[in-house]
């Protein structure tokens, strides 16, 4: 495999729902072609530009807001700071004016309906992820560039070589599971401390610092404002919002204001074995209902598995009583290694394999970070991951009328408990006899997404999707 280097903040990305590759992928995309647009041609000699969904950002691209995220994109706006309130207003804006500010700066003719044009029946060959912008310029040139968004918010440009690539060397360069446990028996470090100095490579430790506070700053913030937002999810199936009514028969007449006085009227309920399953199902809910919303997430490893892990972190905190960010930082270091491990080594990527690539991979991330910040050996924290994606082997992905809601946000819910079950497990085992390798969980999660139907990859052609008859149009 070519080298790659993966920073935690390339796995935990800042954006908005309610998918990282079908929403926030091709925002990036169309931010990078705005890029280019720069860099060949004076912005106000663009005259019109057209947008290409090939294969699942075709099927599911509505359900999904992909093109909402290109529309966005191309008008200049970031994910990481856009005010998620503004989104109905600014798509609505463009679509009664029939005018998109380039960059925020060029006015130009642009109808949704006739310029972001959905091909269902075609594929690019390198991923099902595909889209193509069109530009043209009143010198009656030409531009075209075509991307994919290959999950987890990840974007790559056709025909640009990985070595085009800004490349970065880490001092423990990790491919596989088996590299990383070399460096921690080699070193004796924790696998956070391994991920800890590999950052260096990219930033100083007072940056990384600041930045995996303001990632779990955003964790916080999206827990909380989906435990106290009731109504109904968008796009038509009304679907109902869950967390916060759990949230309110938990906590009862508890008395807060933010989020510090919540986190205390929970651990005042006490700690017994259905209240706290209760709390990592509340958890997760909320964070799936906002990113379906199309609210602030961060992808982890993707938008639509975004709720395992600040389920299962705050679950540590609220549980085991943790508030020290330094175990904060040790678990997201340690989860988001493990994630590029299977980025690596299979895919994040719905599209090419199933839920497994998005609920499996992040299951697997939260039990080994819980598994480290609760005192595991290296070895523990790799079975830890090993055995929560093993069980999530062959998970589909199939949206009801591609909607990133049934099932998407239940599984969330599980994802989190089998993390937890599967820490539990490594923490009373012996790894050295264990007969699976975090490796070979990868290598078989990879075969088994090779053999996975395409219905069950993201298109809503098969599965639930089918045997719920609902379609688009009701939506």
């Amino acid at each position: 495999m070519p080298y790659e280097p993966i920073s935690v903040f390339d796995m935990f990305k800042i954006g908005v729902g309610p998918s990282s590759s079908h929403t926030l992928g091709p925002w990036r995309a169309a931010q990078r072609f705005l890029s280019l647009l720069h860099e060949r041609y004076p912005l106000a000699s663009v005259t019109q530009i057209r947008v290409l969904l090939y294969g699942s950002l075709a099927k599911t691209g509505k359900g999904h807001g992909t093109d909402v995220a290109v529309q966005l994109g191309l008008a200049g706006h970031d994910p990481e700071t856009f005010e998620v309130e503004r989104l109905d207003a600014a798509i609505r804006e463009i679509a009664t004016m029939q005018r998109l500010l380039l960059g925020g700066r060029h006015e130009i003719v642009f109808d949704p309906r006739e310029d972001i044009e959905f091909l269902f029946r075609e594929s690019l060959p390198f991923h099902p992820n595909a889209l193509t912008f069109l530009a043209s310029f009143s010198d009656e040139h030409n531009l075209a560039a075509t991307y994919y968004s290959t999950g987890g918010g990840f974007v790559v440009q056709e025909q640009v070589s990985h070595q085009a690539v800004e490349q970065v060397q880490l001092p423990f360069p990790v491919d596989t599971a088996a590299d990383l446990l070399h460096w921690c028996m080699k070193t004796g470090m924790s696998i956070s401390e391994i991920v800890w100095e590999n950052e260096h490579a990219w930033r100083n430790d007072a940056s990384t610092r600041e930045g995996l506070d303001r990632i779990w700053r955003v964790m916080q913030e999206c827990v909380y404002r989906g435990c106290h937002t009731e109504g109904f999810l968008p796009g038509g199936l009304q679907v109902k919002r869950r967390a916060a009514a759990l949230n309110r028969r938990l906590l009862g007449e508890a008395v807060y204001s933010d989020f510090t006085g919540w986190l205390q009227a929970i651990r005042a309920g006490g700690d017994h074995f259905q209240y706290t399953l209760d709390w990592v199902s509340c958890f997760a809910l909320a964070v799936n209902e906002e990113n379906a919303s199309f609210g602030r997430v961060v992808t982890a490893p993707t938008n639509g598995a975004a709720g395992v892990i600040p389920a299962v972190l705050l679950y540590y905190i609220a549980f085991y009583g943790v508030d020290e960010p330094r175990l904060v930082h040790q678990f997201l270091l340690t989860a988001s290694e493990v994630g590029s491990i299977f980025k690596k080594g299979a895919t994040i990527s719905a599209a090419m394999g199933g839920c497994q690539a998005e609920i499996g991979v992040s299951s697997a991330m939260a039990a080994a970070a819980l598994t480290e910040c609760r005192g595991g050996s290296q070895k523990q924290v790799l079975m830890a991951a090993e055995i929560a994606m093993e069980h999530h082997l062959g998970l589909t992905c199939d949206p009801i009328a591609g909607l990133v809601q049934i099932p998407c946000i239940e599984r969330n819910t599980m994802g989190a408990i089998k993390a937890i079950t599967a820490s539990q497990l490594a923490l009373q085992s012996t790894p050295d006899f264990a007969k699976v390798s975090l490796d070979n969980v990868v290598k078989t999660m990879w075969n088994t997404a090779l053999d996975m139907n395409h219905k069950y990859k993201e298109t809503a052609e098969g599965g639930l999707a089918v045997h719920i008859p609902l379609s688009l149009s009701e939506c």
